[in-house]
């Protein structure tokens, strides 16, 4: 990795654990080029990336802006990735990186409910985007009768769940995940541009839609300071946010 995005790795993780207050500056450039033992210029690299992002902005004559903030989402709410960040006033983006028809996986036979048959599993690949930074990987396996309608869709589709309800009448009516954390694979790192085994936040879940047939099976795999998930717990029960840092 670059070194200027380690920098704006280890700033970003500051940002995020309280390091620096929201609506407060960062160190002038010539501290950060001291604090990291690099070149101004480095330093620079790595503030323009986390503006980019959307972690920062630049304030003529005063330095840079911390701009994070934490946005949350109920899981319990059938809300898509795109859905949800759009509610928050973010940009959600979508890229994918790989796409093929395959045999499913044992796993997927049974998150899917037996509704695909061997080589009927379309499985994508995408990273996921919010405000233009990276913060997910997404491997997404979807059954046979919805195949096609994913395989018509643009590879820049930002919101594939809004897609198919609004172009083919599939809504999403239920989903159930399961969080844990996992250490990257040397692929994960590769495309999360990240060092292999750092810490990931993995989502497992699977959609249904109202006739109960499953839409997809996936695979989420957060950037560990990018995401994070909240339990809210009563007597009533018990609901989980979701994060974005």
């Amino acid at each position: 990795m670059h070194r200027y995005r380690e920098i704006a790795r280890d700033l970003s993780i500051q940002i995020i654990d309280g390091a620096f207050d929201e609506g407060g500056m960062l160190p002038p450039e010539e501290q950060l080029s001291r604090t990291y033992g690099v070149s101004r210029g480095t330093v620079r690299n790595a503030l323009v990336l986390l503006a980019r992002q959307g972690a920062i902005a630049p304030r003529r004559g005063s330095g840079w802006l911390v701009r994070t903030t934490v946005q949350s989402q109920r899981l319990s709410e059938m809300r898509s990735f795109a859905q949800w960040a759009r509610s928050r006033g973010m940009e959600p983006g979508g890229r994918v990186v790989s796409q093929r028809r395959r045999a499913p996986t044992a796993l997927e036979l049974r998150q899917l409910r037996g509704g695909s048959r061997a080589g009927d599993v379309l499985e994508v690949v995408r990273l996921r985007l919010l405000n233009r930074r990276v913060v997910m990987l997404e491997r997404t396996a979807y059954p046979a009768w919805i195949a096609p309608m994913i395989e018509a869709l643009s590879p820049e589709e930002s919101s594939v769940v809004g897609a198919l309800e609004e172009h083919h009448g599939v809504r999403m009516v239920h989903g159930e995940h399961s969080i844990d954390a996992i250490a990257a694979s040397s692929e994960d790192a590769r495309l999360l541009e990240v060092r292999r085994s750092s810490p990931l936040l993995r989502v497992n879940r699977v959609s249904y839609a109202a006739d109960g047939r499953a839409i997809e099976a996936g695979d989420d795999r957060y950037l560990a300071d990018t995401m994070s998930f909240q339990v809210q717990a009563s007597l009533q029960g018990t609901s989980l946010t979701r994060q974005a840092n």
